[in-house]
Order: structure tokens, then sequence, then C-alpha cells
């Protein structure tokens, strides 16, 4: 069994028996038919991954590891929030007229921001500091802007990430607010995952930890038993995560640039509906 497919278990047994439900409550999110999306949920949940030991990508079903990393160039490399710059269709459901989801993600990333030391914005000043002042206590990125959010067509979830450098290696912190565990849990745990590799290697570092702090941490009602037929799935070791280590430059990485190597997984083949 992959540390991931633990932690996966070990989360969603934790919601299934003594998390919180909403259904007394008035909630956004809705079905296509119609019926509010309530949810039952823990507060406060930590995890933590040692990205030198194991790559964190679950085996109890299988977590679409090409279209993950396209979402996540999407976002930290061409800082877009255009749905056509994205080759999968995971974000069809917020786009506006305009073919954009607002002034949400990749617009934040990209908006720069005037420093003693020039003009960055957040990816290139993460940049800068790894390589320049790797001691600093200030590298991070910050999607959620209040100034904007009438204008992003979902707030994020994954709003922030921190850096730390301890020697020679970086670890980092995801923080999220609200993360669907059937839908998104691992997905985002493996996005994040590879931007350390990423960022650890074009800063002539090694990969250490990545701390996932997850405020609502919840199963929707709908996917309650999807979930229990999922935690029966057999689970298999984790595959070798392999990086091109010949680029040195953060935007030259593509999606062919990361592979894995003896990646086993579980059949899952039950269509997953999404809240909206």
């Amino acid at each position: 069994m992959s540390y991931a497919d633990e932690v996966y278990r070990q989360n969603c047994h934790a919601i299934l028996s003594r998390g919180v439900w909403d259904t007394d409550q008035a909630v956004r999110p809705r079905w296509d038919d119609g019926a509010p999306a309530h949810t039952v949920k823990l507060f406060g949940v930590v995890n933590r991954y040692d990205l030198s030991r194991e790559f964190p990508i679950m085996t109890l079903r299988r977590t679409a590891f090409r279209s993950c990393i396209d979402e996540l160039l999407w976002i930290w490399q061409k800082k877009s929030n255009r749905i056509a710059d994205l080759g999968s269709h995971v974000w069809d459901a917020w786009a506006g007229g305009d073919g954009t989801i607002g002034k949400a993600y990749g617009y934040q990333l990209g908006i720069k921001h005037q420093y003693p030391e020039g003009l960055f914005d957040q990816v290139d000043r993460v940049l800068y500091d790894l390589r320049n002042h790797p001691a600093s206590r200030r590298i991070l990125t910050n999607l959620y802007n209040f100034a904007d959010l009438h204008a992003m067509n979902l707030y994020p979830c994954a709003y922030s990430m921190t850096f730390n450098v301890s020697g020679d290696t970086l670890n980092a912190i995801l923080n999220q607010r609200s993360q669907d565990m059937l839908t998104a849990n691992n997905w985002n745990v493996v996005q994040y995952a590879v931007l350390v590799h990423m960022l650890a290697q074009v800063s002539g570092l090694r990969a250490g930890e990545l701390v996932h702090v997850i405020a609502d941490c919840h199963i929707y009602d709908r996917h309650v038993p999807m979930v229990e037929r999922l935690l029966e799935n057999a689970a298999y070791d984790a595959p070798t995560f392999r990086m091109d280590e010949a680029i040195e430059n953060f935007y030259d990485f593509t999606v062919d640039s990361f592979s894995l190597a003896d990646y086993r997984f579980s059949p899952f083949d039950q269509k997953i509906p999404v809240a909206v």
C-alpha cells in the first residue's frame, strides 16, 4: 500500500465515522438536478508527505497523473485563466462567456508586484528568493486576493503555498480552505508534490516534505457510497516518480518531463458527479 493510500483511508474513515453533517444548513453547491449538495466534514486535517521517500499518488484508484500536471502548468507556468489553454475539461463548469474562470488561480499568480529588487509576479518571486534568499521565511504565494474575489468564478480552494529551505532541502505547506475528498484530494496532493520537485530541482535543492493543511475536509452526500466502495479496493506500492533532470529553467518543464514507473491501481469505473 502506498503511503498516500494509507493517509486517504485514514482521512475518509475519520470523516465517515465522526464527521459533522451540514444537512441542517443552507449550502451553496448544487447537483445537476438542482438539489443542494450537502457534505459530511472534519475541520483542520493536516497530512504530511515525505517526498524524499515516496511519491504520494494513491493506488486505490487511478489518479490522472498527466492531467494533474497539465492543470498545474496551466496555473503556475502559463498563469492562465483561459480554459482553452488547458488540456482537460476540469474547469468547463466554471467558465464564463469570455472563456475564462475570471480573475482566479493563474491570473493571480501572473500579477506583477513591485519589490526593492524589481518587478516580479508571484512565481518569479519564489524562484528568485529560492536562489538568492533561501534562508528567507517570506517565500510564499497567495491566490486569495480579496479585492478580486467578486471577479472569480470560483474562490480558490488551494489558495496558498509557503516554501521553506532547511539546509539543501525544500519543504512546503499547501493551505486549502476546502477539499472534496473523492474528486480532488489526491489530485491536489500529486500536483503540489510535483511542484515541490520542480522548484527544488531548478533551485539546486532536494525535495523534502509537503504538508497539506485542509480547513474543511469533506465528502459529499452522493459520494458517500462511492467512497465506501473505494476504501474496499486493493492497494499497491507507490510507483517511482521520474523527472527530466536536465531541466534547469522552471518554464522549460512540460507534461512530458514527468513519468511514473510501475504505477499499479485498482479499477474504479463509476462516474463521479461534481457539485457546482
